[in-house]
C-alpha cells in the first residue's frame, strides 16, 4: 500500500488525525477470542507504518489490559501518534461496576492511564459515558485542569445528548465526540450531528461496520464465541440477521461498482457524510486493516450517495443497538 493516508481535522479543536484511526478494544475485550499480546503489538505498529495513526483505548477495555498493549506498541513511536483514552466507570476488583465521573476518579483514572499508556499526556480524553450523578460542567472543568496542567491536550464526549454536550463545551471546547455511526446506526443524525456541526467539534465514528456484520462476513448461520457481546445483541439475533442482509446487498452492489469489498463501501461512505467524520474500525487482522484503510480511497459521485441515501431509506433495520439494560451503561 504506497498510498498516502490522508488526514483529518476533528472540528475546529485544531487535532488532525488519520482519515481512519484504529479502535483497540476488540483486542482485549467485548471480542473473545483475543490473540497473543505480541500479535496486537505487531499490528497497532503495522497501522502506523501504512497510515494510520489515531489509537482508541479505554481504562475500562480489560479493564486495564487494553491500555497497555496501546501503550506498549506505541511508546517507541509516540511523536508519531494520537492516542485517545477515555475515563468514566468504577472498577473494582477487575470488572466495571457502573458510572463514575466524579473529579476524584477522573483524576485517579489519568494517572493510571498516563502509567499505563507509557506517556506523559494524553492527547485526547474522553469521558466513556455520562454520569447522571455528577454534573457535566464538574466533568469538564476537571478536565480543563489537566489540560493546564499539561496532562491532557483535548477533551472529548461519548454518546453524550445535544443539550450535555452544549454545557460541556462552554466550560472546556469539546474537540471531539465519539459516538456509534454507520449505514445501520443513525440516530445521531436528527439532532447529535447538527448540533456539534455548529459547535466546530469532530465526529469519532465508532462501530462503523456495524460491529462486523456490514463486512459481509456474518450471515444467519454465524456462531460467535461464548463470550461474544454480539450473542446478547438484539440486532444480531437470527432473524434479525436474515432481516438486515438486505442493507448488505445494497452494500454489495456499490461494492462491484466500486471494485471494493462491502466493508469499504461502509467504511466510505461514513467518511463522505462530512470531512470532520473520523471512523475507528477495529480488527486483530492485518489484512483486514489493509482493507480499512483501502475505504480512504474510494469517492462517490453526489448522485451515487443520493442513489445510497435512497436505497437506504427503504430498508428497515431489525433489532435494537444494544439490549436495553446496557444501552446507558455500556462502556462498548
Amino acid at each position: 500500500m504506497e498510498t498516502q493516508m490522508q488526514t483529518r481535522k476533528l472540528g475546529k479543536s485544531g487535532l488532525e488525525v488519520s482519515a481512519i484511526g484504529l479502535g483497540c478494544m476488540g483486542m482485549s475485550f467485548s471480542y473473545a477470542p483475543f490473540p497473543p499480546k505480541e500479535d496486537s503489538i505487531n499490528l497497532i505498529r503495522k497501522a502506523v507504518e501504512i497510515g494510520v495513526n489515531f489509537f482508541d483505548t479505554a481504562e475500562v477495555y480489560g479493564p486495564y489490559s487494553n491500555e497497555e498493549i496501546v501503550g506498549e506498541a506505541l511508546a517507541p513511536l509516540r511523536d508519531q501518534v494520537v492516542i485517545a483514552t477515555k475515563f468514566g466507570f468504577n472498577i473494582v476488583d477487575g470488572k466495571s461496576t457502573g458510572v463514575n465521573s466524579s473529579p476524584e476518579q477522573i483524576r485517579k483514572a489519568v494517572e493510571g492511564s498516563l502509567k499505563r499508556l507509557q506517556t506523559d499526556v494524553i492527547d485526547l480524553l474522553y469521558q466513556h459515558r455520562v454520569d447522571p450523578n455528577v454534573p457535566i460542567e464538574d466533568v469538564a472543568g476537571t478536565v480543563k485542569d489537566l489540560i493546564a496542567e499539561g496532562k491532557v491536550k483535548y477533551f472529548g464526549l461519548s454518546e453524550a445528548g445535544a443539550q450535555t454536550i452544549r454545557r460541556a463545551h462552554a466550560v472546556q471546547p469539546v474537540s471531539a465526540l465519539q459516538s456509534e455511526y454507520s449505514l445501520w446506526t443513525r440516530q445521531h443524525e436528527k439532532e447529535i450531528i447538527p448540533t456539534i456541526e455548529e459547535l466546530g467539534i469532530g465526529l469519532v465514528a465508532f462501530s462503523p461496520l456495524g460491529k462486523g456484520f456490514l463486512t459481509g462476513k456474518i450471515d444467519e448461520n454465524t456462531k460467535f464465541a461464548q463470550s461474544d457481546i454480539r450473542n446478547i445483541i438484539p440486532r444480531f439475533t437470527e432473524e434479525a440477521r436474515v432481516a438486515n442482509q438486505a442493507l448488505l446487498d445494497l452494500l454489495n452492489q456499490f461494492a462491484q461498482r466500486k471494485n471494493a469489498t462491502t466493508a469499504q463501501i461502509a467504511l466510505a461512505w461514513v467518511l463522505a457524510q462530512k470531512p470532520w467524520i473520523i471512523p475507528i474500525p477495529g480488527t486483530t487482522k492485518l489484512h483486514r486493516l489493509e482493507e480499512n484503510i483501502g475505504a480512504a480511497n474510494i469517492e462517490f459521485s453526489k448522485e451515487e450517495l443520493q442513489e445510497m441515501e435512497e436505497a437506504s431509506s427503504h430498508i428497515k433495520i431489525l433489532g435494537e443497538r444494544y439490549p436495553e439494560a446496557l444501552e446507558r451503561t455500556t462502556g462498548l
